[in-house]
């Protein structure tokens, strides 16, 4: 083959002018020239703004909320406010402390117990109504357990905190054949939160190492290797303090402060790698002065890492349709991040290249090629690719694909609690429960219905196949009109056939009813997630292709972009679901299978792979473009952007992959799969994706991928990559 397909451009379809003439940098070049020329001024506002939103960030642990994981306008939601307003607080954010005795808990010394839990209980001030335990209800038919109930008085955020300082004190009262535990939806969240933070936390500290060394062997040097630890703690500090200012406005998630982290560090990586690399091409071999290296620099790779962080921003910003506080939090927490990291690529890291000049390079590596910008290794890579590109794109689809096949069979559902470490407050409580009182206890349905309807309903609920046990109707005490219905549903609370119970007592019941509970809440959410599911897919397709197309003003290659996306993101979902669901491999990764992937993933890791993906996909597709501008050629074009961002995509994603995979290594559940989902999909995007399958287009398409018909650029604004 020697020669690649073509598209014959018309007169009226001319490939766009030359780029911009050295010496009329674009706008990003003059943000370049101006942050380097008040380099002082730069550093000055960016102490301000960290000092002054750093001041914040101590706080951001205490700050952030626990809960908020609800579909937003959903029943459960509605009977949850129901019974916080008219029934004493006895809400699924209620706290239960479960006591079980080897005694009767009649006797003396166990009622001694109890009586101390439910001082404990009583002084909190988030704690409502304390009901003591009830026979026939809340004492189980041994008589051996019992269970106090503390209402919620506070929103279900600052019910996961109380959950925090009470489930401590309360396991203290146990001893002498009596053990108590605090259980609940607020006490799961708490024990829930707290193990995978810790999780989260400890496996970014394995990192760091494997992070440095990556770092150093990439950049060739330890000063340049600083520079995006440099960005990261910038955008870190002001982004944490910024999300404790935004918890006076709505409760953040504390999953936000994590996310932030781990997209701050990698972007961080990302656009610094980038960006120096770029800078050091721009000085090598030329008598060209420090500053017009920065403007070359910005006006390139700059111009590149900005339409990264508006794709960045655009596919999480879709996370926003999915109406539950955490879901959303969580998105605005690493948007942040991102912003702050991005402004201080813009204008932050200008003025240190600008200041450190030739010295980026000091505390070389001797083995480091200082001012390398393109990649022989690379380059030569590209030539391969351009020789053979049907065997190499063929067989990096033929894997993809294979990977990708087993999505079609996977199932999700909300965590069930196994996720939870054995020692946990909610789980050993979760299981007296069950113990005492059957397997659908601590799942307990609760039914708001006016009372008018209240018998009608009780009626149908005991006639409910799925369902065990109805307590009798309770109407509030505040003549509100509403009664409260307690139904014990026959299957644990994770059994996918409760959901069918739910569905039952939702159509069977009088007007008006509303069924609800902790366990609902989580069958909810997850009916949002699956609904809400193909339009958060469609709309960060759709708005990334949109992104690419002005940036590039090729139809053609930004769809191709797009889509191959797409496939990265299914192997990753398809190697999950070996994993997760049908467990290969868990014994390895020391967790047991729960039969699915865990309710969020689909939506929330989609958003996240995509940003990562198209990350990749601009840097490769702007280096392209940049050459082709230049030459008009489109194995220039191909060959170049291997050897000019290839080594960048490279160490990139040996970056994200260290620090995803560390995940795979944590305790918890849900910490693994993102770290395996993550880690698989950025390790499969950035080696058969953007290294093999996307310039093998570029070769298959030739000219064709960069034609774009008059009437589009008509419409476009002009976007150059090329300078000089």
């Amino acid at each position: 083959m020697t020669s690649a397909p073509s598209l014959r451009v018309g007169s009226h379809d001319r490939p766009p002018p030359p780029a911009t003439p050295s010496g009329a940098p674009g706008p990003f070049g003059r943000l370049g020239a101006w942050s380097a020329t008040h380099a002082r001024t730069v550093f000055l506002l960016w102490v301000i703004v960290v000092a002054v939103l750093g001041a914040f960030a101590p706080k951001v642990e205490s700050a952030l909320s626990g809960a908020g994981w609800q579909a937003n306008g959903s029943q459960s939601v509605a009977v949850r406010q129901i019974a916080q307003q008219h029934f004493g607080g006895n809400a699924s954010s209620a706290i239960q402390i479960v006591v079980h005795a080897d005694k009767p808990v009649s006797d003396p010394a166990v009622q001694h117990v109890i009586g101390q839990a439910e001082s404990m209980a009583r002084a909190d001030s988030r704690v409502a109504a304390v009901v003591s335990p009830q026979p026939g209800a809340t004492i189980s038919p041994d008589g051996h357990t019992a269970v106090i109930l503390a209402g919620a008085k506070a929103d279900p955020n600052e019910m996961v905190r109380a959950a925090d300082d009470l489930k401590g004190p309360l396991s203290h009262l146990s001893g002498h054949g009596v053990t108590v535990h605090a259980t609940g939806a607020s006490v799961l969240w708490s024990d829930f939160n707290k193990a995978n933070h810790n999780a989260m936390m400890h496996s970014e500290m394995l990192s760091w190492p494997v992070t440095m060394i990556i770092l150093v062997l990439a950049f060739g040097s330890l000063v340049a290797a600083g520079l995006p630890l440099l960005l990261t703690m910038a955008g870190l500090g002001a982004s944490a303090g910024s999300l404790v200012l935004l918890t006076h406005l709505t409760p953040v998630s504390i999953w936000a402060m994590n996310f932030a982290m781990m997209f701050a560090l990698a972007l961080g990586i990302d656009y610094a790698l980038f960006m120096v690399m770029r800078f050091r091409g721009a000085r090598m071999g030329r008598t060209r002065s420090t500053l017009d290296a920065v403007v070359e620099t910005m006006d390139t790779a700059g111009k590149a890492v900005a339409l990264s962080g508006a794709t960045v921003l655009v596919s999480l910003s879709a996370v926003m349709l999915v109406p539950s506080p955490a879901f959303r939090s969580m998105a605005g927490g690493i948007m942040l991040a991102v912003t702050f990291v991005l402004a201080a690529t813009l204008t932050l890291l200008p003025a240190l290249l600008a200041k450190l000049g030739h010295r980026i390079d000091a505390v070389s590596l001797p083995w480091a090629k200082a001012g390398e910008h393109r990649s022989p290794r690379f380059a030569a890579w590209g030539e391969r690719l351009w020789r053979r590109p049907v065997a190499y794109g063929a067989a990096a689809l033929f894997v993809l694909l294979a990977l990708a096949a087993p999505v079609i069979g996977l199932r999700t559902a909300m965590p069930s609690i196994d996720v939870l470490p054995n020692g946990a407050s909610a789980r050993a409580g979760y299981a007296a429960v069950q113990h005492a009182f059957g397997p659908g206890a601590p799942g307990t349905l609760q039914i708001a219905v006016p009372t008018a309807a209240a018998g009608q309903a009780a009626n149908v609920a005991q006639h409910t196949p799925g369902v065990a046990t109805v307590l009798p109707p309770q109407a509030a005490t505040d003549h509100s009109g509403w009664s409260m219905i307690q139904a014990v549903p026959k299957v644990d609370p994770s059994d996918p056939a409760l959901s069918e119970t739910v569905h039952t007592l939702r159509a069977d019941l009088p007007h008006g009813s509303l069924v609800g509970g902790a366990s609902v809440e989580n069958l909810d959410l997850q009916h949002v997630l699956t609904s809400k599911t193909p339009l958060v897919i469609g709309v960060v397709l759709g708005l990334g292709f949109l992104l690419l197309l002005i940036a590039l003003q090729a139809p053609l290659i930004a769809a191709l972009g797009t889509a191959a996306s797409l496939l990265s993101t299914g192997a990753a979902f398809g190697t999950a679901r070996l994993i997760f669901q049908d467990g290969h491999g868990a014994g390895l990764l020391g967790f047991t299978s729960q039969g699915f992937l865990d309710g969020w993933a689909p939506v929330f890791f989609f958003a996240m792979i995509f940003a990562i993906a198209m990350d990749y996909t601009v840097f490769l597709l702007a280096s392209a473009k940049e050459h082709y501008e230049r030459s008009r050629n489109a194995k220039d074009a191909m060959v170049g952007a291997m050897a000019h961002s290839g080594r960048v995509i490279f160490a990139a994603a040996a970056v994200m992959v260290a620090v995803f995979f560390t995940f795979a290594t944590s305790g918890p559940l849900p910490p693994k799969e993102m770290g395996i989902v993550l880690g698989v999909a950025v390790l499969l995007d950035a080696a058969l994706v953007r290294l093999i399958l996307l310039p093998v287009l570029l070769r298959l398409t030739g000219h064709a991928a960069w034609w774009s018909p008059a009437w589009l650029r008509r419409i476009l604004p002009s976007v150059r990559f090329s300078h000089g």
